[in-house]
């Protein structure tokens, strides 16, 4: 969007905050080293201005989920180690080549592409150890091991896994996947290697190994049940379009879902669900829905959530008028509050922050 152009909805995102909360992760994990997960856009904040900032908090290791992705990383921070966690395919090969991406291996088929289309390139291998999402079972890893021709010409130089319950320290499954991991890392011994996400690097030094790989976390949204988020990174505010009156009795929005038990002072608020801002956060006469903050106060979403439009009770709030900001998410407004209210994450209304705010960048490399 271009910096001069009228907006009923801003996002304002803080890079220094972004550089701290990573500086602060690979501080915890040390002596492992600390890359960034930037895939969905850096969650929604923009790969070309949170790449550069992670690169002069002094992050050399990206992590993004398709090859497109990979490019914007190359393009922000030319001699980066870029990673591609959803694999390769052969038909692939000319665009990882041209852009130096290394693919995450997924499968036996494609570690075998990989070796014979871009022989010698570095790549990962990915284990699954009981997500049972992608990766190598633990069987075919083991045959991997017994094929040192094919370990050659792949040229890995990682070993990776995912843990599924890390946001539970007590899970069963986390001891249970660490050590699985442990075993395959000895069919590999020369192999560096990554298990721990954001949640993962709080579960102690033994999940850290060699690379830990944060991503939520990087960007201020609730990673683990017993950890607060970090620094808040994103703010998403919305210009009051109008203020209107509703009587005792009537209704507020789509469907008639909530209706009014006493004379209400409602503003109408410029973002709705094409902005990322879930449905699901407005109210009904069952459900309570989301609040948001304006002038250093709370206030309840009224009715459904538009497209584009969203009715607040400014009631309590008596210098509230047209053109006022109101909080959404941010500082004041937690964003995994309003994301519980829509029965999700905060991961979901991050990655799906519409690109029609306008962004206003502080901090590290803000210029």
């Amino acid at each position: 969007m271009n910096a001069d152009a009228p907006a009923g909805l801003l996002l304002a995102i803080d890079l220094g905050a972004l550089a701290r909360n990573w500086k602060r992760l690979h501080d915890l994990s040390s002596p492992a080293e600390c890359a960034a997960v930037v895939k969905a856009d850096a969650y929604g904040i923009g790969i070309e201005r949170a790449v550069p900032a992670l690169a002069e908090a002094g992050c050399r290791k990206f992590f993004v989920a398709v090859p497109e992705e990979g490019e914007r990383v190359r393009a922000a921070v030319a001699d980066a180690a870029v990673y591609v966690l959803n694999g390769f395919f052969a038909e692939w090969a000319g665009y990882f080549r041209a852009f130096s991406l290394r693919p995450v291996l997924n499968s036996l088929k494609s570690i075998e592409a990989w070796a014979g289309h871009c022989p010698g390139a570095p790549s990962v291998v990915h284990v699954d150890t009981g997500m049972n999402r992608l990766g190598l079972s633990l069987h075919e890893a083991v045959g991997l091991s017994r094929r040192p021709e094919l370990l050659a010409a792949a040229s890995l130089e990682m070993l990776m896994s995912h843990l599924a319950c890390a946001d539970d320290p007590g899970h069963p499954l986390n001891k249970t996947q660490l050590t699985l991991f442990r075993e395959v890392r000895g069919e590999f011994p020369r192999l560096p290697a990554s298990l721990a996400n954001s949640a993962g690097i709080h579960l102690g030094r033994d999940f850290h190994l060699d690379l830990v790989r944060p991503g939520v976390a990087l960007y201020g949204a609730a990673f683990a049940q017993d950890r607060a988020p970090l620094e808040i990174v994103a703010t998403l505010k919305a210009r009051i379009l109008q203020i209107r009156d509703a009587a005792a009795g009537e209704t507020i929005g789509y469907g008639a879902t909530r209706h009014i038990l006493e004379d209400t002072r409602i503003a109408i608020v410029s973002a709705g669900y094409a902005d990322g801002y879930h449905r699901m956060t407005g109210s009904s006469d069952k459900h309570p829905g989301a609040q948001a903050m304006l002038r250093g106060q709370r206030v309840p979403i009224l009715g459904r959530v538009s497209m584009d439009l969203i009715a607040i009770d400014v009631t309590a709030i008596p210098g509230a008028s047209e053109g006022d900001w109101v909080e959404l998410f941010g500082p004041n407004m937690p964003i995994d509050e309003v994301a519980a209210a829509a029965g999700t994450v905060g991961y979901e209304l991050l990655t799906g922050l519409s690109r029609r705010a306008a962004r206003h960048y502080i901090g590290a490399d803000a210029s």
